[in-house]
């Protein structure tokens, strides 16, 4: 928490002195890399942060809108993870999760072998203005469908992007504690 709100107020200084250099960053650069950088230089191990950012993003896309935030909090907690990094990537899979429940439906009535549902996100969004109660006895049994597309794909995606992040953050940690390399100095 405390590397993304010194970053969060950086990132405002930086704003203060002139908005030119902080749009020239790339979004990613901003919200993602130099965060996560960070994160790793005030020592937080690569294993972590990956499994960290893997299970943010795994978790951010859980099929049930409203619930993210909640979860991600009890499992960084459960496990001992970085709140900001899993938060971090929760948040910025967001649109993802609105894009996906479908998919994930249309995989858990398959799995179940069951009749596709006729169903759209923008009748799920307009129904979910009722509140969870008639979500869930409109939608329940596609809410559980999804669940299960989820969980099997949401487990080796998880994996997959540990796997590819932990070396990657090894990578950057070693890079960001390496010298700088030495400026030629004029000659008197």
């Amino acid at each position: 928490r405390h590397a993304l709100l010194m970053y969060s107020i950086s990132t405002l200084e930086d704003s203060k002195v002139g908005t030119m250099n902080a749009s020239r960053e790339p979004f990613w650069k901003r919200r993602l890399v130099k965060p996560v950088l960070s994160l790793l230089k005030q020592g937080i191990t690569p294993r972590s942060l990956a499994f960290s950012l893997a299970l943010g993003c795994a978790m951010g896309v859980f099929p049930v809108l409203g619930t993210t935030t909640m979860l991600c909090i009890a499992l960084a907690a459960l496990l001992r993870l970085n709140y900001a990094a899993v938060q971090l990537t929760n948040w910025l899979v967001y649109p993802l999760q609105i894009v996906l429940i479908l998919p994930f439906v249309r995989l858990g009535e398959k799995l179940f072998g069951a009749e596709p549902f006729p169903l759209s996100v923008s009748e799920l969004a307009a129904v979910a203005k009722d509140g969870p109660l008639k979500v869930f006895s409109l939608f329940g049994e596609s809410i559980l469908h999804a669940l299960a597309g989820w969980i099997i794909t949401a487990v080796p995606a998880m994996l997959l992007l540990y796997l590819v992040l932990e070396p990657l953050l090894r990578r950057a940690l070693a890079r960001s504690n390496a010298p700088a390399p030495a400026k030629a100095q004029p000659a008197p």
